[in-house]
């Protein structure tokens, strides 16, 4: 092929596709000038697809495809790159580190397509915009020097003076003082005294008008740990800090200073939580603080809102993002923090498409852009552990509650081996625990009981021909539900029937309920305390940001006794519980994974969090079948370092991480023995491409066996190091499979299932 000429430019391309590659195409002439890394691009796709993609780099080096097959660019999307450098350049190697599509992951920072585009595009021909955003309205400036006609009417004047004095205004606001405004607005924009551009509509759902608050007084520890991170901002040092601090430590303070401190220097920060449910007291407190500089960012919000909050951070309106693990790719201007609070939480690990861990990436993302990040946690996770004992993550510790009357709850263990049930009969409400939710409403407080299955009963068994009324689509038992109706419901599929009077199986009337969730916890306590009121949060009853609703009527001291799932356990300020009961501790220990005990040990002391966070007395009661578990004895002690010492011990005497590096694969299809074919050919496959110093299980069947009616396979990488696993995994990834069979690769799995 003989050399392009030095005019001729190339561009590749990112597209949405499930394709682990750039695309190629020509850049016409005429588009050059608005071709650059970053920008949104309408491109050919196929014989007849036109679709958007994003300039990944542009150049006069002819690829290594034939020049007769590559295609031109249609049109330039957007006036300015939609993805600056910085966070283009981390999404490509996030993009290298999980093995995933470029295009995939470039979706993830990308707003959906505005208003003004789509309407300019949608005249392309055999293109269709499927979301263009945004109700525009009409923003009124003030033209800088014009001088105001002597003939206005004192109400054009009082227009005026308002906008110059509060800055552009839209329309819509500017009626609320003046009804007539628009016909106002249009003669002063004859005038030339003001002007009138179409822009996008700004919201934000979690806008309230919030007072400011006084900062307070630092703890000596707090004061330390704000000073090493703000004299790691000013050295501009690439730092990464692991602030392990007890529950009530005031974690969200050296936050809040960190953030100031970032802003003062003009510089953007993005602050990341594990649920949903923690945004909006999050987001309160630092308004609190910071006032409205803040942007909202999770998947609870409308297209329209996210993409909102998208532009204002694009322009620098906004310099801090907010919101669970989608807002670490928040297109924030001159990152220069970014902090994770409760950073062992597994929901930081996205589990569909692109399986990253936003904790992890957090890190890449702070070193790439010279930013220091601060992983916060009562109970760090064994990986960041790993990095501190490395001296890639330098400890911050704040060892004692920030309040000064407020210390650690007394835990004790209720051993369900001796203790019988109490009122009710229910054995997970034990005698022990009812006693002591008497005292605390009797004194006018508080109790938090968890118990992480929700639902009536989560299993219905028939005693004639011993059957479980399972899902039809998923190796799990249904769950009864009876607060809408007697209904079976899947947990994973969301399958939903009537429940049935007689068994599915033998028709017989011999169906039992067996075990509890939440709701029959919650109906159980009605019956035996009539004066108690109690409240449920779970997925039921609070999905997302709903469950804020419920946590301001516990603040308000609406609510007696809170029952609820892992909900419950997060971050929550609750001044008035000094009770918190988890009804069974040993739920999650029966997992088959290896990090089951480190999970159960984060949930118990993050929950037991929740008691004695003011100047009141906490106590935590939890219920056993196992009370010599090492998880258990070391979460009554709060001795995090304890069991952060033994279960390493453990990882490393049997090969588990941090101690090597593993990923998984994992491989789904409706009929089982094609999944399980698959599954094992690769692995063999696999097996002779792997590099020295890679060790690949068997293939088996997954713990979940069957989802969503497709059966699962899978086999498990291990290596000390990151090279021959990557290596090993591109074998994988470049191995076709068949067209009914799905692949997915899983780098550093937190579900084993």
């Amino acid at each position: 092929m003989t050399a392009a000429p030095p005019t001729r430019c190339f561009a590749r391309v990112a597209i949405p596709v499930p394709l682990g590659q750039a695309f190629s195409y020509v850049v016409p002439p005429e588009l050059a000038a608005g071709v650059c890394r970053g920008a949104r691009v309408l491109i050919p796709f196929g014989k007849t697809r036109r679709v958007l993609g994003v300039v990944l780099d542009i150049g006069n080096e002819v690829p290594d495809v034939p020049e007769d097959k590559l295609k031109p660019l249609y049109a330039v999307v957007d006036s300015e790159p939609v993805l600056e450098d910085e966070l283009l350049g981390f999404l490509q190697e996030l993009a290298r580190y999980y093995i995933a599509p470029i295009g995939a992951v470039i979706e993830l920072a990308l707003p959906v397509i505005e208003r003004t585009a789509a309407e300019t595009l949608a005249k392309q021909e055999a293109f269709t915009v499927e979301k263009a955003l945004g109700r525009m309205v009409l923003n009124v400036s003030a033209l800088a020097g014009a001088a105001v006609p002597e003939k206005l009417s004192d109400q054009a004047r009082d227009l005026v003076r308002y906008v110059r004095e509060h800055g552009p205004k839209p329309i819509p606001e500017l009626i609320k003082i003046w009804p007539n405004a628009r016909a106002a607005v249009k003669r002063l924009e004859a005038l030339k005294v003001l002007s009138v551009e179409r822009v996008e509509a700004r919201s934000d759902p979690f806008f309230v008008k919030v007072a400011r608050d006084v900062p307070p007084e630092l703890t000596a520890p707090q004061a330390e740990a704000v000073g090493r991170v703000i004299a790691a901002l000013d050295a501009r040092e690439k730092q990464g800090f692991l602030l392990d601090g007890v529950t009530a430590s005031g974690k969200t303070e050296v936050y809040l200073r960190a953030v100031e401190h970032a802003l003062e220097q003009g510089r953007g920060a993005i602050v990341l939580v594990p649920e949903i449910a923690l945004t909006p007291q999050l987001v309160t407190r630092f308004r609190a603080r910071l006032g409205d500089r803040i942007a909202v960012l999770h998947s609870g919000l409308t297209d329209i809102n996210r993409h909102a909050m998208w532009r204002a951070l694009r322009r620098g309106e906004l310099k801090v993002a907010v919101g669970a693990r989608s807002a670490l790719f928040a297109p924030v201007h001159d990152l220069g923090l970014i902090c994770v609070d409760e950073e062992h939480d597994g929901s930081f690990k996205q589990e569909e498409g692109v399986r990253y861990h936003a904790r992890d990436m957090a890190l890449l993302r702070a070193h790439r852009a010279g930013a220091v990040c601060v992983l916060g946690s009562a109970t760090p996770s064994l990986a960041s552990v790993a990095l501190a004992q490395s001296g890639r993550l330098e400890v911050l510790r704040l060892p004692a509650r920030a309040h000064a009357a407020a210390v650690l709850p007394k835990v004790e263990i209720v051993d369900l081996n001796n203790i019988g049930p109490g009122p009710g009969g229910n054995p997970l409400l034990s005698l022990t625990l009812f006693r002591e939710l008497e005292a605390v409403l009797q004194r006018g407080e508080q109790s938090i009981l968890f118990l992480n299955r929700r639902g009536f009963s989560p299993t219905l068994f028939c005693s004639s021909c011993k059957n479980l009324v399972k899902c039809p689509n998923c190796s799990v038992s249904l769950t009864l539900h009876r607060s809408r109706g007697e209904s079976l419901q899947c947990h994973y599929c969301d399958y939903a029937i009537e429940s049935p009077k007689r068994c599915p199986k033998c028709d017989a009337f011999s169906l039992m309920e067996l075990g509890s969730g939440t709701e029959r916890i919650e109906d159980t306590l009605k019956q035996v305390l009539p004066t108690a009121r109690v409240a449920r949060l779970d997925r039921d009853v609070a999905a997302g940001a709903k469950s804020e609703a419920i946590l301001d009527r516990v603040r308000a001291g609406e609510v007696d006794i809170l029952v609820g799932t892992q909900m419950v356990t997060k971050g929550h300020d609750l001044p008035n519980v000094t009770l918190v009961g988890v009804l069974n501790a040993d739920a999650a220990l029966s997992l088959p994974d290896f990090r089951a005990a480190e999970k159960t040990f984060h949930l118990l002391v993050q929950v037991a969090g929740r008691a004695g966070r003011n100047d009141k007395p906490g106590r935590v009661l939890i219920q056993t079948r196992q009370p010599d578990h090492p998880a258990i004895v070391h979460a009554i002690r709060h001795d995090v370092a304890g069991f952060i010492e033994q279960e390493m011990a453990d990882r490393k005497e049997v090969g588990w991480p941090p101690f090597v590096r593993l990923a998984l694969v994992r491989f789904d299809a409706l009929d089982e023995a094609r999944a399980s074919a698959e599954c094992a050919r690769v692995a063999r496959l696999a097996l002779e491409a792997v590099p020295t110093g890679v060790k690949i299980s068997p293939a088996e069947a997954a713990p979940l066996a069957r989802l969503r009616n497709r059966y699962r396979y899978f086999f498990v990488l291990r290596a000390f190091d990151r090279k021959p696993l990557r290596d090993a995994l591109l074998a994988v990834a470049r191995t076709s499979v068949h067209r009914l069979v799905r692949m997915a690769i899983d780098v550093d799995p937190v579900n084993m299932l």
